[in-house]
């Protein structure tokens, strides 16, 4: 691979880092909203999961990370007994949303660490500048 934009990496890290971001804001969301029963419109919350893309690929194939879309999670809801709710059915069921805390907690943690991995990226490309620049002088 001929590296000819020595701003390539750092592109492909901040983009990587831009989406982590953006991940990790959803999954914010969807552990704020984990007992949201009604979402304004007499629905319960829905997970929101972004869906990655690549973007500016170049000759090489070498290309950036971004988000293509994000989108409602549509599996089942839980139903829960609780007779006494407000919102509860003639059974005495509310439907839940279907956020699950272990698996959003996991994808947190997965998001944090894609995240730090492109920051350490950007770090040694900054000491690798830095030491390019004391040779020069």
């Amino acid at each position: 691979m001929r590296i000819d934009n020595t701003f390539g990496s750092i592109d492909i890290a901040v983009s990587g880092m831009r989406a982590q971001n953006t991940q990790m804001e959803l999954i914010s969301s969807n552990i704020a909203n984990a007992r949201t029963v009604d979402n304004g419109q007499g629905q319960p919350y829905r997970r929101l999961q972004a869906v990655f893309c690549t973007e500016n690929e170049d000759e090489d194939g070498v290309a950036g990370v971004g988000i293509e879309s994000i989108t409602q999670d549509m599996s089942a809801l839980d139903r829960v007994f609780d007779p006494g709710n407000p919102k509860a059915d003639a059974a005495g069921y509310i439907t839940m949303p279907n956020v699950q805390l272990p698996i959003e907690m996991m994808n947190l943690s997965i998001a944090t660490r894609a995240y730090q991995a492109n920051a350490a990226i950007l770090r040694r490309y900054q000491k690798m500048v830095e030491t390019t620049l004391e040779l020069l002088r």
